[in-house]
């Protein structure tokens, strides 16, 4: 008898969403309820991702220009796929993913203002028929976001400033958190949540997993 297809469960949100702690979290959460799960992220996932991540967010990289940027999110999205979440969910396993393919729709086509149905045909091809059962958009103002994000990205870089992307004007990340915003009143099956202490943005995350799946 073949296994039951997993969920595939992904978080969104800006710089400084609170993305990794809520992911964090929520793995927790799975583990003591003994459900089988695998965890990753984008850009990265895989050997070759995490390649492709250290390109994309290095600060050095400053040229880099907006189709470049697309085509490697999607290269790295596509060996995601291929090397992890396909897999995983076919087996019957939960995926979760810090970051997917409605991050490339609000930071490269909000953001950088290239095509959205460009992006979408570049994205159908990178993931395979492949989408998400439920995002989770994780929302705040880009003032305090980015503000965080520098920090933690200062060590990593060893600059004063964060990574590329966070280094991006305060218009461009206001462009981001519009898009997502849009973009989850064009999708069911993204849940908002606003900005607040981080217990109670898990217990809303927790409540809609059992309200949804029944986990």
């Amino acid at each position: 008898m073949a296994a039951k297809r997993g969920y595939f469960i992904t978080f969104e949100g800006a710089e400084g969403s609170g993305k990794s702690t809520q992911v964090k979290l929520l793995c927790e959460y799975l583990a003591k309820k003994k459900i089988d799960y695998e965890v990753s992220r984008e850009p990265g996932g895989t050997d070759i991702g995490e390649q492709i991540r250290e390109i994309l967010l290095n600060p050095k990289n400053s040229k880099m220009c907006a189709v470049t940027e697309l085509l490697l999110y999607s290269a790295s999205r596509s060996q995601h796929i291929y090397e992890r979440i396909k897999p995983a969910i076919e087996s019957g396993k939960i995926f979760i993913s810090d970051r997917f393919s409605f991050a490339t729709l609000a930071y490269q086509g909000y953001g950088r203002k290239i095509d959205l149905e460009l992006i979408k045909k570049i994205t159908d091809i990178a993931v395979q028929g492949i989408e998400p059962d439920l995002i989770f958009l994780l929302d705040i103002d880009p003032l305090v976001g980015v503000n965080k994000a520098k920090i933690k990205s200062q060590a990593i870089y060893a600059t004063e400033n964060g990574d590329r992307l966070e280094n991006e004007s305060i218009e461009f990340h206001n462009d981001v958190r519009n898009g997502y915003l849009e973009l989850a009143c064009q999708n069911h099956n993204v849940k908002v949540i606003e900005y607040a202490p981080i217990e109670i943005v898990h217990q809303q995350i927790i409540k809609t997993l059992e309200q949804k799946f029944g986990i």
